[in-house]
């Protein structure tokens, strides 16, 4: 073995030794990761990501990945003809944008399955739908009707726990329910936190192409690095990729998740 070689082995001899207190500590955990944003769009970080959340099950994790599909979405509708429209940064969703994206997060949902299974480990792609997993009530934006954009009321984690049980990956598309059974797009980042909570996860990580969360989403350098439940009670709201999340909603998801750190993966 040359000389680079043992050096290249020793390097990951090292990454193994300072990874096993974290392989220990979450050993049977669950932990929820959002996947969205251009880490999607690249073919090869795709992989990569997949790659990494199959390590993560394979050392005794409980993985679960709840995805988006936003800029796969507003391709689809432009290619329909439609030009895709955006309200304080939620997607405005009528019945003909519902019936698109309902049909890419579900392609993208069962994309992500394979390449999972390609690694030989089971997986599950599901909906927010199935099981009733996913309850929603029409959301709104700042008072203004956008469409068929739902606001999660309620997690039924029947079917989830059910597939962890049976040592299935679930892979989990935003779409949901309301009383009368009509399908709503959720946004993702919003399904993952309810699903956390609702689980009890241990940790809640975020694979986006937004940075993370900022006190001004137009000042760049009010970007919080660590972001803290004490912090949310001296703000009003903050901006997470221009979508405006107001102090009470934002209060409670950090409660849950102190150590949280919303980064790049790109």
């Amino acid at each position: 073995m040359s000389a680079k070689d043992m050096t290249e082995e020793l390097m990951k001899a090292q990454v193994l030794v300072e990874a096993l207190p974290y392989i220990q500590k979450f050993n049977r955990k669950i932990i929820v990761v959002k996947y969205g944003g251009s880490a999607m769009v690249d073919e090869e970080l795709k992989r990569k990501v997949i790659q990494d959340v199959v390590l993560l099950k394979l050392v005794g994790f409980k993985p679960i990945i709840v995805h988006g599909g936003g800029k796969e979405i507003s391709k689809w509708v432009e290619k329909s003809g439609m030009t895709p429209e955006f309200k304080n940064g939620l997607r405005v969703t009528d019945e003909p944008t519902m019936e698109i994206a309902e049909m890419v997060l579900n392609k993208v949902n069962k994309s992500l399955v394979s390449m999972i299974e390609q690694l030989g480990v089971k997986a599950c792609g599901i909906s927010g739908k199935d099981g009733g997993m996913l309850k929603v009530e029409k959301k709104y934006s700042k008072g203004e009707d956008i469409g068929y954009v739902g606001e999660v009321t309620d997690v039924d984690t029947t079917l989830i726990e059910s597939l962890l049980k049976d040592d299935f990956l679930p892979v989990i598309c935003p779409i949901g329910y309301d009383d009368d059974f009509h399908a709503y797009n959720i946004n993702a980042d919003d399904a993952a936190c309810a699903i956390a909570r609702a689980v009890n996860a241990e940790k809640l990580a975020f694979l986006t192409d937004i940075e993370g969360v900022y006190k001004n989403f137009d000042d760049k350098d009010s970007l919080c690095l660590l972001y803290t439940s004490d912090a949310a009670d001296e703000e009003d709201s903050v901006d997470l990729g221009g979508r405006c999340v107001h102090n009470k909603k934002k209060k409670k998801n950090i409660q849950s998740y102190q150590q949280r750190h919303a980064r790049r993966d790109t």
